[in-house]
């Protein structure tokens, strides 16, 4: 897997002495066709796309997330339709890498197998399964590798040292380290400086994984955090979604010019 997409997008960004910059948008918001066009659109700034499949009782999402997953929900978005938004966008976008988020409950009622081989029919690189926890998720992350998709461990500010290293081991070309205990779209409540601390922490394990800091990341925190390997930016992106629907303007404008404003900031 260390020639996937997602690797490649990492190798890129450090060659430019910068972080990745990883977005993401509920898929189906507002509705099928206007996702897919901001999701093309964004993908001009953005290193690597992640698409979360809309969800009605969300676990860590805040208010921006849950209004967007309501919108495509109440826009009768369906599992499939998430994977049909992710194949037309990989049809265009072929060296992108596409991310889908999502919850294990709907893998396991879609059934394990069938939803790995759809990814990899759909063409995505990776998945984070937001309540799919290590250990447990030992053995969908080897279906997933032996379909060369990415299962993306996360970790916490309470990720025990031996449960970090365990991880780490078993994690494929990406991990995901939640800057602090909130749902997304808080307040940045913990400083940069703590929070780049506790990162390198995971990063000295072993300097080869890549690792992302997503929760609280905006305009204007994004240039602090620079020292990551990539970036994640999802309630920021939602909220501009929201605010275009709104005042009734063209949300695929709006949005890509806030993806382009975080992506010059850590040029």
């Amino acid at each position: 897997m260390n020639n996937s997409l997602i690797n490649l997008a990492f190798k890129l960004a450090k060659n430019e002495n910068r972080p990745a910059l990883l977005t993401y948008t509920v898929a189906g918001d507002n509705n099928k066709k206007k996702s897919l066009e901001i999701l093309k659109s964004i993908s001009k700034y953005a290193d690597i796309c992640e698409l979360g499949f809309p969800h009605n009782t969300p676990i860590a999402d805040g208010g921006q997330i849950q209004t967007s997953a309501y919108r495509a929900i109440k826009n009768g978005i369906k599992i499939n339709d998430v994977f049909s938004i992710a194949s037309q966008f990989k049809r265009i976008k072929k060296n992108k890498p596409i991310i889908l988020m999502g919850y294990y409950n709907m893998i396991y009622q879609y059934d394990e197998n069938k939803f790995v081989n759809k990814c990899k029919k759909s063409k995505v690189d990776g998945l984070i399964v937001v309540d799919l926890p290590f250990p447990e998720n030992k053995k969908f992350a080897l279906k997933c590798k032996k379909k060369n998709i990415n299962f993306i461990q996360l970790i916490s500010p309470t990720t025990s040292k031996i449960r970090l290293k365990q991880i780490i081991k078993n994690s494929h070309d990406m991990i995901y380290y939640i800057s602090m205990l909130s749902t997304t779209g808080g307040k940045l409540k913990v400083s940069p400086k703590k929070i780049l601390k506790e990162y390198s922490k995971i990063k000295n394990q072993n300097k080869s994984k890549n690792v992302v800091i997503g929760f609280g990341i905006t305009e204007k925190t994004i240039n602090s955090l620079k020292k990551a390997d990539g970036l994640v930016v999802g309630s920021a992106i939602c909220k501009e979604i929201s605010n275009s629907i709104k005042r009734g303007q063209n949300a695929v404008t709006n949005v890509t010019n806030v993806v382009r404003r975080l992506k010059n900031k850590i040029k």
